[in-house]
Formats: structure tokens, C-alpha cells, sequence
């Protein structure tokens, strides 16, 4: 018998001690148990061949590895690892929500998990792209599923009826772009070589400063394939001659390289270049236009696979519902950096309601306690290895690239050892 079984045989008499568990008491403590992941990794072209391998200590792999993904998302749920074999995260929460999330998490979230948390590597720029509010994910949803459009059609925009938003946390040098200019910023920068194939726009965007961003994008993601092969070949040559002096010169050029002929690579141009050194972070709230250009990190977000592309992709870009889609935010961007939290851990805090991040380093203390209200956890091992003390369960080692779901119900814990041990969890309401 288990010893977390036989700790409650022996607590309820000589008949349970005998072997006779009621199946709702060896429900309750499997619930409790701290288990194992297995991870799905998603093979993008725009990933990294070492990156992922080399955290999780293994060589380089033969494909592109963009993404592991760690969480219950019915696409690709990570599995279990229990006395019964593997069994999908997803289809294990569902069987007792109340115990695996944490009550208050189970009603608020429809006994969903409401993180998904990766491990992202770009070795080439995603897609420019937002995210849906709650009420234009719900009613886009809805009217594709009613138009009959597949999930898996290539022009369908809306995957799920969720809002999402995410934040990306820097392992390594990490470089994106995110939020617009101020519009007199734009101005500046796209009269530099003109842009005569947008004029009216851009007179609305020099007249109406933040309300002329809307028909600016708008008529720049829109030009016929003519005007904006104009427009590509002078800003191209601008960022050859005096813009190579400049960032935004020399990354426009790196994104023609991978994508050339695309609209996106004027990117630089509307929207902040933000570079995170490690153990920054940048929050993204649904609506903020945004992509990933290079680096390793932390991607945590609300689990929806909702994304509308606006460029730097081969895939459906629908204007309208992505113009419908932003919140229209000019200005800089903030930069967080965990705080050091009462329990110990250090702490990103942002206005998410599905997610939170925080890190515990063991290196100096060699052990931490984490107390019982720790809620519904995902732990990924990022560096150096430790043993994980539960109580009425077998000792847990992780190593580095472990990671390890904590349900709610889970007792305290001891860490012994010296690791940095990320947690996603949801924050307390």
C-alpha cells in the first residue's frame, strides 16, 4: 500500500488498516498527490533546434522545437504520471476539480485549469499578432461555429471562446516587439521614406495623433500587393542607407530576410523594440499588438489558443477582425521584475486573473518550505536539481527540465536541495 494510503488506513482502524479503503478516501489522496508531467512540444519552423534540448539536457534535436507546453489545454494536454499509468492533465482534473484546482479556482474558472505555461524558443520572428477581449472571443466563436467553419480551417480566427492574455518572462537575451509609438513617432519614422501608397492614412494619423492609429494600420495592412511592393522597396532602401544606423533600420532588414514581401516587416517602425535581459518580463493584455523576435523564455498565459495574425506569417490574416480585435495603447511599454513575495518566492505580479508567475532559487538555502495554501500549481526545474518532501508521499527528485503538477489539496512541502524552481499558479481572488 502507498504510504499516503496507509497513513489514512491507519488513522481509521484496524478495518481500513487491513487494506479496505473506502474508493472516496483513495480518490481524496490520489487528488492530493504531486505527480509528473510529460510535456507536448510543438514543432514551429520559427523554433530553436537547441534551445528547448539544451534546458531540458538533452542534444539537439533533428526539427525546429518552438514550444513545450505544460498545462490541460485539450489540444495538447500534458499527461500525468500516475499508479495507473499516464492519464491527459485535462481528463484528471475533471475527475475532481474541487480538490486538484482548489475550490474558489474551480467555480471561478468552470473546473478548467485556467494557465497554460510554456517554455518558448524563437530562433526566427513569430507572426505579428493580438489577442481577444472576453466579449469579441465569445461572439467570434460563436459565429464561425454557426457559419460552420472547422476548427481546423486554415481561415478560421477564433479557437475557443476565451479572452487570453500572456506575459514572457526571459531566460536568455530575449528581443520582441509590443505596443505602438506615439503616433507622432510613426509619423516621423515612415517620412523618412515616404508613404505615399498610405497618404490619406498618414495625414489622419499626423491630424488625429492616437485616433489616427486605428485607419493608419488599418489601410498599411490592407494595400494591394503593387503598393506595398513600392512601399517594401523604399523602406528597404532607407534601412540600407541612413536607417542602418538606426535599430529599427537593421531589424527591419533582418525581418525581410525571413519574411520577405510582408507588410510586417515595417513593424519596427509603429511598434516599441523591447529587450528583456534575463529574469525580466513584459505583460500582454488582450488587444496589444505584439511578436516574438529571438530568445528564450517563460511564456505563461490564459489557456486560449486565440491569435489574430497581422504578419510575419504565411497564415490567415483577417484586417478587420484583428483592427476589431486591438485596444489601440500608444506609448511605453513597462518592464516588470519580480519582488520578493512573504513566502519567500521572488514574484511577477500583473493584472491577470488566470496566472501568476514566481521563482524559487534554493541555491544560498539549500531548502524552502512552501505552506499549505499554495494553491493549484505547474513547477519547471530551471537549473541545479532537488529532492521534494511531501508528506504521505514518496520523496520527489527533480532535476533540471522536471516539472511536476501541485494540486490544490496537496500538503505543505519541503524543497531540500539547491535548484530554481518556476511555479505557475492563480493568483487568490
Amino acid at each position: 500500500m502507498p504510504p499516503a494510503e496507509r497513513s489514512i488506513a491507519e488513522n481509521r482502524g484496524p478495518a481500513l488498516a487491513t487494506g479496505l479503503l473506502d474508493r472516496k478516501a483513495i480518490a481524496a489522496v490520489n487528488a492530493a498527490k504531486i505527480l509528473r508531467l510529460d510535456n507536448v512540444r510543438r514543432d514551429y519552423a520559427w523554433g530553436s533546434r537547441t534551445a528547448i534540448p539544451a534546458l531540458l539536457g538533452e542534444p539537439p534535436s533533428d526539427a525546429p522545437q518552438a514550444e513545450l507546453w505544460m498545462g490541460a489545454h485539450p489540444r495538447a494536454p500534458s499527461r500525468v504520471r500516475t499508479e495507473d499509468g499516464e492519464v491527459p492533465l485535462d481528463a484528471w482534473i475533471a475527475r475532481d476539480p474541487e480538490a486538484t484546482l482548489g475550490g474558489d479556482v474551480a467555480a471561478r474558472f468552470e473546473g478548467k485549469l485556467p494557465f497554460l505555461f510554456k517554455i518558448l524558443a524563437a530562433e526566427q520572428p513569430l507572426s505579428i499578432q493580438a489577442h481577444p477581449g472576453a466579449s469579441l472571443a465569445r461572439a467570434g466563436f460563436e459565429r464561425e461555429n454557426r457559419a460552420g467553419v472547422a476548427l481546423d480551417a486554415p481561415d478560421r480566427c477564433y479557437a475557443d471562446p476565451y479572452a487570453k492574455c500572456e506575459m514572457i518572462h526571459a531566460l536568455t537575451p530575449f528581443r520582441a516587439l509590443n505596443r505602438f509609438r506615439a503616433p507622432e513617432e510613426i509619423a516621423e519614422r515612415f517620412a523618412c521614406f515616404g508613404a505615399s501608397e498610405v497618404a490619406r492614412e498618414f495625414e489622419a494619423l499626423r491630424r488625429d495623433g492616437k485616433a489616427g492609429l486605428e485607419p493608419f494600420i488599418g489601410g498599411l495592412l490592407s494595400l494591394d500587393a503593387a503598393s506595398r511592393g513600392e512601399l517594401l522597396a523604399r523602406a528597404r532602401w532607407w534601412a540600407e542607407g541612413d536607417g542602418a544606423a538606426t535599430e529599427e533600420g537593421r531589424l527591419l532588414l533582418e525581418l525581410e530576410a525571413t519574411h520577405p514581401g510582408d507588410v510586417g516587416i515595417l513593424a519596427p517602425l509603429f511598434l516599441h523594440i523591447v529587450d528583456l535581459a534575463p529574469g525580466e518580463a513584459m505583460f500582454l493584455p488582450p488587444g496589444e499588438l505584439h511578436a516574438y523576435v529571438s530568445g528564450l523564455g517563460l511564456e505563461l498565459m490564459a489557456s486560449s489558443d486565440n491569435v489574430l495574425r497581422g504578419g510575419l506569417t504565411s497564415k490567415h490574416v483577417d484586417v478587420p477582425e484583428l483592427i476589431a480585435a486591438l485596444a489601440w495603447r500608444a506609448g511605453p511599454v513597462e518592464i516588470l521584475r519580480a519582488e520578493l513575495a512573504p513566502d519567500g518566492r521572488m514574484r511577477c505580479e500583473t493584472e491577470a486573473a488566470e496566472f501568476e508567475l514566481s521563482c524559487l532559487d534554493t541555491h544560498e538555502s539549500g531548502d524552502a518550505r512552501i505552506a499549505p495554501d499554495h494553491g493549484v500549481e505547474i513547477l519547471l526545474c530551471t537549473d541545479g536539481a532537488c529532492d521534494l518532501v511531501v508528506a504521505g508521499q514518496e520523496t520527489l527528485h527533480v532535476a533540471r527540465g522536471d516539472s511536476l503538477f501541485v494540486p490544490a489539496s496537496a500538503p505543505d512541502y519541503r524543497v531540500e536541495g539547491r535548484a530554481v524552481l518556476y511555479a505557475a499558479s492563480v493568483p487568490k481572488a
